[in-house]
């Protein structure tokens, strides 16, 4: 299982409203990410709009290809959008990069 961590930006005008959406996420979006290779995954926000991602995934490229070919993600991309700062256009899930893992204690 292969650990993948990530930065995103928040708009703060709109920290609330994020936190509220995630408070809530629609269950199919919630049936799609299991479904395709999604595990033990957590977004943490800080005040100033700095969001952390961490999941758990046997290959994140086809989580991502397989999330991609939803049409709940597409959908909840579009919506989701307008939270983040820096996207140039691309959705958020495409703006994911992951970090290097440096160190990690089992």
């Amino acid at each position: 299982m292969r650990r993948v961590c990530f930065l995103l930006k928040v708009r703060a005008d709109r920290l609330d409203e994020y936190r509220e959406r995630h408070a809530a996420v629609w269950p199919e979006m919630l049936d799609a990410l299991k479904a395709t290779g999604w595990h033990n995954y957590s977004l943490f926000l800080r005040e100033d709009g700095l969001l952390v991602g961490y999941l758990e995934t046997e290959d994140f490229a086809a989580a991502q290809a397989g999330m991609a070919a939803t049409d709940v993600n597409a959908r909840w991309q579009k919506e989701m959008a307008p939270f983040f700062e820096s996207l140039d256009g691309t959705r958020p899930d495409e703006a994911m990069r992951p970090l290097t893992e440096v160190f990690h204690l089992d």
